[in-house]
């Protein structure tokens, strides 16, 4: 009989967000409305010039060929003007940068080209899937660091240094807690990596997308950090482009060249025209971006006033697409998922779909329209009875 499937990918999980999208389905073909608070899908912030960029860039004379070295070379000048700017970090773009095809695909590579099978890979809990299933798929073994409220969901890294890890998972702004780090956590993380040669990645995905006046942080920033670290930033939280899928990895030369290695022999990069679009949003689209981030703090304080006014706790939010709020007592994540889903409507990712740490708590987003908002806070208030208890 045919194999039709590795022993690995039997191993995975079925992935938490194809899992939500057929009960949406579902509870559509029933008739119901539903509004989906369970993903981070940006419905709004589209750079114009990024648009504008793209249109005009499609006419160029070779840019449905394979990317240039040209293309490759200008996307990575404007990232390192960026990062420089940004963060006050120093990159040189023909050896600590490359681009991606979305962060995701960067960030499951990484370990096949780090990693061989039974290497440790120190991995929080809960967590964006991604890092784990990477692991799994390379033959390496996890060691779980969870994220706990109480330690402001920050891993307490000095307890794996017996565990000779070969790569250690961050992802600071985090989902799906929402929580931030600080440069001193940053810098205790690099002399971490440093004193047991553990690879130290930050998934930057939300570099930017921050409130209430919050400054953004670099790992890169830390002494030391380009030596043993890598950085991933995606362009489609901070300019509301997910299906464009492109982003970069920054920091460490010899990561960086490893990663570069494995791509070459997988894929063939960015469309040219998506790379010269990027980089125009990472120049000029900033108007667009505060416009964006205007709206989302609306949202966000939509949702904030009906969870106080429902009785709902949430982890204090700053950063992130995501609020992080706890289930009510004596329910399980995904049975509270399933309330709100059959009787108001309403699709959050349950906690439980993160990591066994994520129990107890369930994530919504902000990423919904605006008049969906709306309406999830008007349901969420009129029937917070459901949960009084």
């Amino acid at each position: 009989m045919p194999k039709f499937q590795s022993e690995r990918l039997k191993a995975l999980p079925v992935y938490l967000f194809e899992d939500l999208a057929l009960k949406k389905r579902k509870k559509q073909a029933m008739g119901f409305h539903v509004v989906d608070l369970s993903i981070g899908d940006p419905d709004i912030g589209v750079p114009g010039c990024a648009i504008e960029e793209l249109r005009q860039s499609l006419s160029i004379k070779g840019i449905h060929r394979y990317t240039s070295g040209d293309t490759i070379e200008c996307f990575n000048h404007t990232v390192c003007e960026w990062m420089k700017q940004r963060y006050g970090v120093d990159l040189d773009p023909s050896s600590e940068i490359i681009p991606l095809i979305g962060t995701k695909e960067g960030l499951a590579h990484l370990a096949m080209a780090l990693m061989d099978p039974g290497d440790v890979a120190l991995v929080p809990n809960p967590a964006y899937p991604v890092y784990s299933r990477s692991v799994i798929l390379v033959g390496g073994r996890i060691t779980e660091m969870p994220l706990l409220e109480s330690n402001g969901y920050l891993p307490d890294l000095g307890m794996y240094h017996g565990a000779n890890p070969t790569v250690a998972y961050l992802n600071y702004p985090n989902n799906p807690t929402s929580a931030l780090a600080s440069s001193e956590f940053f810098s205790e993380a690099i002399r971490f990596g440093s004193k047991t040669g553990c690879i130290i990645v930050n998934d930057a995905a939300y570099s930017e997308i921050l409130f209430d006046g919050v400054s953004p942080q670099s790992i890169l920033a830390a002494c030391g950090a380009k030596e043993i670290a890598v950085e991933f930033h995606s362009f489609s939280k901070t300019f509301g482009i997910p299906g464009w899928r492109v982003g970069f990895v920054a920091g460490c030369k010899d990561v960086i060249q490893s990663l570069a290695k494995l791509k070459s022999n997988i894929d063939s990069g960015v469309f040219g025209a998506i790379l010269l679009a990027a980089a125009s949003a990472l120049k000029n689209g900033w108007q667009d971006f505060e416009s964006m981030m205007t709206e989302y703090g609306k949202r966000r304080q939509m949702l904030i006033d009906a969870l106080e006014s429902a009785g709902l706790e949430y982890f204090p939010h700053r950063g992130t697409l995501y609020i992080w709020v706890r289930v009510p007592a004596g329910l399980r994540s995904v049975d509270f998922a399933s309330l709100l889903l059959e009787r108001l409507g309403l699709l959050v990712a349950p906690g439980i779909g993160f990591g066994s740490y994520g129990e107890g708590y369930f994530r919504i987003s902000i990423t919904c329209p605006t008049q969906e908002i709306k309406v999830a806070c008007d349901r969420i208030r009129e029937a917070s009875e459901l949960w009084k208890i």
